[in-house]
């Protein structure tokens, strides 16, 4: 049997390949309707615009269907239908070549070539938190995220500022947000001179307020910078206070020494230093200019600035139906109140007293803000609804339904080891030893090839930053995780709900049982690592 991780990206490039030079025509399906017939198809119109009006070449379509290589899925049969070129790839086979490596596809795929080091400044964590408005909670959630996903691939990432306030620390916790706490205070002397030289030779005379130390002129940077990078034209100078010139001093202490062992990516290590690395200044859409303020001021008074920073600016958050001043910490113990009254509801008593369902329900809180907040992709307008609904486990769209459906599944395999145990089922066997021609439900399809099989590739997205891209601005796409994992969700669901997959005891159906049970392994280990990515952890009940 081939060995090696199967790849839709590698399939999909072989695919186009074998029918010549152009742009890409092939593309995967999803639906489950199309699924009956056909895993890919090139649409007719675009085999049309290859091939002309003529049909494709019967050696085109031989070709495509002895497909092989690298994480190439294995090839059934391609055939011409009114839709257009259909191909149908070996199920079996690729059910076996997946479910016998299932820790290979819960990791993202590896990069090209290695990418620079990454800085994540979140100017939103120098505050406290009765000072966040949401749309500064939504980019601390982006900049979290971001980083996790960026490490998985292997880049080594720092974070600024570190949070020195220890309310903002104790949230952090609260929310799972993994960054770091409050450090030794980078010396800023070097900054203070060139930026008092600067007030000097610019404003001399000038009555400043108190706790001004000067005024930065910063408008020939701009004009220097242009228009065209996206710095707001109405820049003009920079009031340079003792807090700017320390968050200066913690980002040049931060692209200056990296730790010894630090590494851009999986494949290498560049040469030390600012043109080794990136910084990424994830800013709400309120902050951002501000924040373009504090590039150019480093610009001005740190020669050795690193040349590429960008900005993620993340779009206003807005309350449908619900008060426009509603603080962070306000809307955090709405989410918790909702989800406690709703296991209340499903459980009966009050839970909330309970030391063994605490801990539950700040998962299940925090779960259900990141998927708010994170479902949508950054750049956009978020609408947050506050109903109740939104912390439901039959909403199928929130992170409540996510983990209750995770839930489900650790509840699943411990029946099975459960009536192992009392010796109703056997053992579970080798893989190597299972029939997956044995897995003919449609559903069960479904979950490897719209789940297991493009989650590497997923993950590889999240973390893809067009760092070389003109202008200042950058896009990121965080929505990606969640929505994966909503999706991923409810077809785990839909397919639970109607298949029973620890059928009777019986040896005849021990076969397909133990398929099924190893195909739900691979689904179980896919959630588990999306939600890391998320910094939640698995729930075994809710």
């Amino acid at each position: 049997m081939a060995t090696g991780r199967l790849g839709l990206g590698e399939t999909l490039g072989a695919l186009n390949a074998a029918l010549g030079q152009g742009g890409p025509v092939w593309f995967k399906e999803t639906r489950a309707r199309h699924l009956r017939a056909r895993d890919f198809l090139a649409p007719r119109r675009a085999l049309q615009a290859r091939f002309g009006d003529q049909q494709v070449p019967e050696p085109v379509v031989t070709a495509v269907a002895g497909l092989q290589g690298p994480g190439v899925a294995p090839v059934l049969r391609c055939a011409p239908t009114p839709a257009g070129l259909a191909l149908q790839l070996r199920r079996p086979a690729v059910f076996e070549r997946v479910l016998s490596s299932v820790a290979a596809y819960a990791a993202p795929a590896a990069p090209a070539a290695p990418g620079p080091r990454v800085v994540l400044h979140c100017a939103a964590l120098r505050g406290a938190p009765c000072t966040l408005r949401l749309s500064q909670l939504r980019a601390i959630l982006v900049a979290d995220h971001l980083a996790r996903a960026l490490r998985a691939r292997g880049v080594t990432v720092r974070l600024v500022p570190a949070a020195r306030d220890p309310h903002m620390r104790t949230f952090l916790q609260q929310l799972r947000v993994e960054w770091p706490a409050a450090s030794e205070r980078a010396a800023t002397e070097a900054l203070r001179s060139r930026a008092l030289a600067e007030h000097t030779s610019a404003h001399d005379g000038e009555v400043l307020p108190p706790g001004i130390l000067g005024r930065v002129c910063l408008k020939e940077l701009v004009e220097k910078q242009g228009r065209l990078a996206g710095y707001d034209p109405n820049l003009d100078s920079c009031l340079v206070t003792e807090d700017l010139l320390s968050l200066l001093a913690e980002l040049q202490e931060a692209v200056q020494n990296w730790p010894e062992d630090s590494s851009p990516g999986v494949a290498g290590t560049p040469d030390p230093g600012t043109d080794s690395c990136i910084v990424v200044h994830v800013v709400s859409c309120e902050e951002e200019f501000q924040q373009q303020k504090l590039d150019l001021l480093w610009c001005k008074l740190d020669d050795q600035a690193p040349l590429r920073q960008k900005h993620l600016v993340c779009g206003p958050v807005k309350v449908a139906g619900g008060p426009g001043t509603l603080t962070v910490p306000e809307y955090y113990e709405l989410r918790l109140a909702q989800v406690c009254k709703a296991s209340a509801l499903k459980h009966g008593g009050d839970l909330a007293q309970d030391p063994a369902w605490t801990e539950i329900f700040g998962i299940l809180s925090v779960a259900t803000i990141k998927f708010e907040m994170l479902s949508t992709a950054p750049q956009s307008q978020l609408l947050l609804t506050l109903a109740d609904s939104s912390v439901s486990t039959k909403g199928t769209k929130s992170g409540t339904f996510v983990m209750y459906n995770c839930a489900r599944l650790a509840t699943l395999f411990e029946s099975y080891n459960h009536s192992m145990e009392q010796g109703l089922y056997p053992t579970f066997p080798r893989v190597s030893s299972l029939d997956f021609s044995l897995l003919q439900d449609e559903g069960e399809w479904l979950l490897l090839f719209n789940s297991i099989l493009p989650f590497p590739d997923m993950l590889s997205q999240t973390a893809a930053l067009a760092y070389t891209a003109p202008g200042l601005h950058i896009t990121a796409h965080t929505e990606m995780v969640c929505k994966f994992l909503v999706q991923l969700s409810m077809d785990f669901s839909s397919y639970y709900n109607r298949v029973h997959v620890l059928g009777e005891p019986r040896p005849h159906l021990f076969g397909q049982m133990f398929a099924r049970l190893q195909l739900l392994r691979a689904v179980r280990e896919v959630l588990h690592a999306g939600l890391a990515m998320l910094g939640l952890p698995p729930l075994n009940h809710i």
